[in-house]
């Protein structure tokens, strides 16, 4: 069988990002559905059982408990070598780390707290396995905006950048494999700006209040840390609490959370994260450009910045100008940028090969290449 397809799409425009956008999974733009199925059986058919293009078929899925999977024969690279794939839902880290070790779970995902990889690290039946996709923690400033807010004066975003113990909080968080870092772009994007993040100097965090106006501090209301990363959320709470920013934590569950951030309801200061695919411009599109989706503010110059990137077709030329936006958020103190976030994954003793960073910037394994052991 001879199977060809073709398809055009007229730009009007330079878009350089075209490729980002449908060939990566920056967004869902460029996922492929039968067309005839999909007609049939309507958009909530399609979620109960829904039908791709992947080395897996779709058996059942019963929401936050599990996904079961069955290996397709005929997909087109190979059949994949596990045969049945059961993904789980378990939201603690305890919990996922005592599937790993009775051999419940093969593969446990994403270890937040320091304590619990660090089981991993010591049992010589497990194996820490390190991500390196485009994630990155930082300090939101929402009220940066109100000139009411104590957080509208850039010296008391500074004080707090000053405040934080970065290589502390990737210790906690991370046992060391979290790069602190200055921009809230990750350093394996494309055209990302490589920036040191400021030291901790809890004496600068003060002084720079007192100069603000705030010799004793100042009453900084709840902080929310994205959920489940409590552990970086508690160690940002103590760093601002320790040189007079006031903080007390309010964790919320995920979805509230997400919710939450995109309707601007999240207020003071909160602790954030994405691990969404893209480049630079993607990144400054959602949280730095001030149309942005989970952007609270922004600069005319740096939307001016953004726009004429966004049809620049030379690539030195468009590089400077995105290193030039992620250099002006660092001057303007817009964030507090934290660190590259690297999921930690716990392997077990049945796994052969687990792929993890086998495709690039990707954070899961490649399914169809995964492999266990011989009994």
């Amino acid at each position: 069988m001879d199977v060809r397809t073709s398809w055009q799409d007229d730009l009007h425009t330079p878009w350089p990002d075209f490729l980002t956008f449908y060939g990566t999974t920056a967004t869902a733009a460029g996922l492929v559905v039968p067309k005839h199925y999909l007609q049939q059986v309507g958009e909530d058919g399609f979620k109960h059982h829904p039908i791709g293009l992947g080395p897996y078929q779709f058996i059942r899925h019963t929401p936050g408990v599990e996904l079961v999977l069955e290996a397709y024969e005929g997909y087109w690279r190979h059949m994949p070598h596990v045969k049945r794939v059961i993904i789980k839902g378990v939201p603690e880290d305890t919990t996922r780390l005592a599937m790993l070790k009775t051999g419940e779970a093969d593969i446990a995902i994403a270890f937040l707290d320091g304590a619990v990889a660090q089981e991993v690290q010591h049992d010589p039946q497990l194996t820490l396995v390190a991500t390196r996709h485009p994630s990155v923690f930082w300090v939101e400033f929402a009220d940066q905006w109100n000139p009411q807010s104590p957080w509208h004066d850039r010296r008391v975003r500074l004080a707090a950048n000053y405040a934080l113990d970065r290589q502390a909080i990737n210790d906690a968080a991370c046992v060391g494999y979290c790069t602190p870092t200055g921009v809230i772009v990750p350093r394996v994007m494309d055209l990302a700006l490589p920036v040191e993040p400021l030291p901790y100097d809890p004496a600068k965090a003060k002084q720079l209040l007192a100069e603000a106006g705030y010799p004793h501090g100042f009453e900084a209301g709840d902080l929310v840390p994205i959920p489940p990363a409590f552990t970086v959320g508690e160690a940002v709470v103590n760093g601002l609490n320790a040189v007079g920013i006031r903080v007390r934590m309010r964790p919320m569950e995920r979805a509230p959370f997400y919710t939450a951030w995109r309707e601007k309801k999240l207020r003071g200061v909160f602790v954030t994260a994405s691990g969404a695919s893209g480049n630079a411009a993607t990144r400054v599109e959602a949280f730095i450009a001030s149309t942005g989706a989970y952007a609270y503010g922004g600069y005319p110059d740096i939307d001016a910045l953004f726009q004429q990137q966004a049809g620049e077709r030379d690539q030195a030329t468009r590089e400077a100008l995105l290193h030039r936006i992620q250099q002006l958020t660092v001057e303007r103190v817009m964030f507090a940028p934290i660190m590259d976030f690297r999921a930690l994954h716990g392997i077990g003793p049945r796994v052969a090969d687990h792929t993890i960073n086998a495709i690039p910037m990707y954070p899961f394994p490649a399914y169809e290449d995964l492999q266990l052991k011989a009994p």
